[in-house]
């Protein structure tokens, strides 16, 4: 408890240039490399993120969070603390108080219910709870067999999804970056009938184009490496704009981050509302 209050205070007190640094040398199991011109071109030169390996890491971290043997998980580590997306957590609020507390999520990209499991304290006690996780076929086989429950739910694609649910809340945490064509994405939920979109825990920067690099997991965390693209916001927000409204916009957790030219981007989120 001490210890995290320093932290706390030391990020309140310290130039925002060494908050930094520190935040960079906390995720040297991370690392964000070449760059280049095409998807497949990257692929080529990763491992990927669907590795066995990787599934049986995540499903023993969740497993035990949901026995109540951990506190919190995230990306397979375990933590002794839940880091709360405080943004997140207000926007699936602001839904619910918007639909008489009644929450109908699809948490695209959702693992193995990272955020419900982060989240279930608060959203606990609304009057309803539907949390859809659509995923990559072993992460829904293992979810459906070891981890589904009444509230938490796991679905192969989002047409799947749909036949079930009328979601009034997309959650993109940290999942539009991986995907070959992510706008497409946005384009599809925007058809719809949820009227929010909340996006956490992305790569921005303030140039005029996206870039493509290869960002590189070591342990502890495991080892894999895999294409990411960091969002030029400006281009972004522009394609979002004919069909949501930007009603916030925030710093997430990782902050910012240097890929190994010097390429500086931040990890933000975005809260959107679907146009009338």
């Amino acid at each position: 408890m001490v210890k995290q209050k320093f932290k706390t205070l030391a990020c309140d007190w310290l130039p925002p240039a060494i908050v930094r640094q520190i935040r960079r040398r906390r995720s040297a199991g991370i690392r964000f490399g070449e760059e280049y011109a095409t998807w497949q071109n990257a692929t080529e030169n990763c491992t990927g993120y669907d590795s066995g390996g990787i599934l049986e890491k995540v499903l023993d971290a969740t497993l035990k969070v949901k026995n109540g043997e951990a506190v919190y998980e995230r990306d397979s580590v375990l933590f002794d603390h839940i880091e709360y997306s405080w943004p997140v957590l207000s926007g699936l609020m602001w839904v619910a108080a918007r639909n008489n507390g009644r929450l109908n999520i699809l948490d695209y990209g959702g693992s193995l219910g990272t955020s419900y499991f982060q989240n279930r304290k608060f959203i606990g006690a609304l009057e309803q709870i539907w949390w859809n996780v659509v995923e990559q076929s072993h992460y829904v086989e293992a979810g459906q067999t070891h981890i589904q429950d009444h509230q938490l739910r796991f679905y192969k694609t989002i047409e799947e999804c749909l036949v079930e649910n009328e979601p009034n809340v997309i959650l993109l945490s940290s999942v539009l970056q991986y995907l070959e064509d992510p706008l497409y994405l946005i384009k599809k939920f925007s058809a719809s009938k949820a009227t929010c979109l909340i996006i956490d825990r992305t790569p921005f920067s303030s140039s005029n184009v996206d870039k493509l690099l290869v960002q590189k997991v070591s342990p502890p965390i495991y080892s894999a490496s895999y294409p990411i693209w960091i969002f030029s916001m400006s281009k972004f927000l522009q394609i979002l704009e004919p069909d949501w409204c930007l009603i916030a916009k925030y710093q997430s957790p990782e902050g910012y981050v240097n890929s190994t030219n010097g390429f500086e981007f931040s990890f933000q989120g975005l809260l959107l509302e679907l146009r009338k």
